[in-house]
């Protein structure tokens, strides 16, 4: 197994971190949200000129890599826009991006958007997006399906796996911003990073935002394996886990200011739920991997 990206797949990740914070960075996301109808308008000559649309991820090992920074890149500033969707569309149907779906809750992250999707649920049912009902929170909507076939099985470990590096991208920055708060922060004439108390819980989110890293490079590995369902789900538990913790320690440690729309802190947890909870949250996924899985267990990095 190979457990680290390419040099090539990391330095387009750089190029796409620079890109989009030349782009506008943490602006982008904000006048999205004041405007959604221009998501595509602001992110998608960015990702043109990154030739992302180019990458074919499921036949070349190199692309997925690259497509998987690039997601990652994408978390980092809190891009408004499924970069993680777009990359797993499927090559035998005409549309743009693919989203993995709840049965019970067809919904998306999709608003203002014009172009064309598709969905598949775990069990491999793939349907096409005939509407959207009002946007709601982080661009999200109801979803009005139309069923194609049940031929999506190779679809749902891709479609799993790509959204956690995005969710990897925004617990990265995360800490960042927290790091860089802490160190010019000060109480008692030191900076709050000097207290101890401070670095253990730092430590205590950078481990889990370390795990993720590790699993999710597992997880990328095992695309096309038979275990690659069960990995892409074990993979989302660990991310929406670290999500808590790290999130959980990241506000603390800024303080109320966390919570408020002038902090990115604040734009970032927030847009970071959707991830979270869809297509299903934590306790879901831990459901649905337990009746998986049964008594026989997991393999590689996920076992035991």
């Amino acid at each position: 197994m190979i457990l680290d990206l390419t040099d090539d797949a990391k330095e387009y990740g750089h190029q796409a971190l620079r890109a989009f914070e030349a782009a506008g960075g943490d602006q982008l996301l904000q006048q999205a949200q004041a405007k959604p109808d221009t998501r595509e308008s602001l992110v998608g000559p960015v990702l043109d000129k990154l030739g992302a649309w180019e990458l074919d991820l499921r036949t070349d090992s190199d692309a997925l890599e690259a497509g998987a920074a690039l997601c990652r890149s994408a978390g980092y500033w809190g891009l408004p826009y499924p970069v993680a969707d777009r990359l797993a569309k499927p090559t035998d149907l005409d549309v743009d991006g693919l989203s993995v779906i709840a049965e019970n809750v067809p919904q998306g992250s999709l608003a203002g958007l014009r172009s064309r999707w598709a969905t598949v649920t775990l069990a491999g049912r793939r349907s096409i997006v005939t509407g959207r009902g009002a946007g709601g929170p982080a661009f999200t909507t109801a979803l009005e399906l139309s069923a194609v076939d049940d031929n999506g099985a190779a679809d749902v470990a891709l479609g799993l796996v790509l959204p956690c590096w995005t969710l990897l991208g925004m617990l990265d920055r995360a800490i960042d911003l927290t790091t860089a708060h802490v160190s010019l922060r000060k109480q008692f004439g030191q900076p709050l990073s000097s207290f101890q108390g401070v670095q253990f819980q730092l430590t205590d989110a950078e481990v889990e935002r370390s795990g993720v890293d590790i699993l999710a490079k597992y997880a990328l590995w095992s695309l096309g394996s038979p275990d690659a369902v069960n990995d892409a789900l074990s993979l989302r538990m660990a991310a929406i886990e670290a999500a808590e913790v790290v999130f959980r320690v990241c506000h603390q440690l800024h303080g109320a200011v966390g919570f408020c729309d002038e902090t990115t802190l604040s734009w970032l947890s927030r847009y970071s739920q959707p991830l979270r909870r869809s297509p299903f949250g934590l306790s879901a996924t831990r459901d649905i991997l337990t009746a998986r899985l049964g008594r026989r267990g997991l393999t590689g990095l996920f076992s035991s």
